[in-house]
């Protein structure tokens, strides 16, 4: 996988993840071509696009479309399947995820996009795991924060 976006129905950008290196001028250029391409798009289209030497897939939840690029030998099917399966990890992390959740939590967004794939490639395909790891490092940062708290109301000062 080459990138993956998530804009709305408006053409908001509401996160992005790249897997190869571009410069922002290019990603930008990218980013605006394609959502303008998929947003022109009739609901009962294929999912499914050749855009320059590379292969969009799409899938709409909600307000939010998921669009990945990925190499011309890919299977657009295991890509969908992927995107699916992104969309689970929200919606068990968040309870049913909506767009709002994305914009006020991008980073928790960023960060099971990250348990679920590396470099463009699944890393784990077990929700369970991912899901498992997802709430290690929830509590984690939560005995982190109260660690910091604590200190701070004892007359602790930070050390940076």
């Amino acid at each position: 996988m080459q990138f993956m976006l998530l804009f709305s129905r408006q053409g908001k950008l509401r996160l992005q993840k790249w897997y190869v290196p571009l410069s922002d001028k290019e990603k930008k250029k990218i980013t605006r071509e394609l959502v303008q391409t998929v947003l022109a798009r009739k609901p009962k289209m294929c999912s499914f696009l050749e855009w320059r030497d590379l292969k969009i897939v799409y899938k709409r939840y909600a307000s939010l479309y998921f669009c990945c690029a990925i190499e011309d030998q890919d299977n657009e099917l295991i890509t969908l399947e992927i995107i699916h399966r992104y969309v689970e990890l929200l919606d068990k992390y968040f309870g049913s995820v909506c767009e709002l959740d994305i914009i006020f939590n991008f980073e928790k967004a960023y960060f099971i996009l990250d348990e679920f794939l590396l470099g463009g490639e699944v890393q784990e395909t077990s929700k369970k795991n991912v899901l498992k790891a997802i709430e290690q490092a929830d509590l984690l940062q939560e005995k982190t924060e109260t660690m910091y708290h604590s200190k701070s109301f004892m007359g602790y000062k930070k050390a940076y």
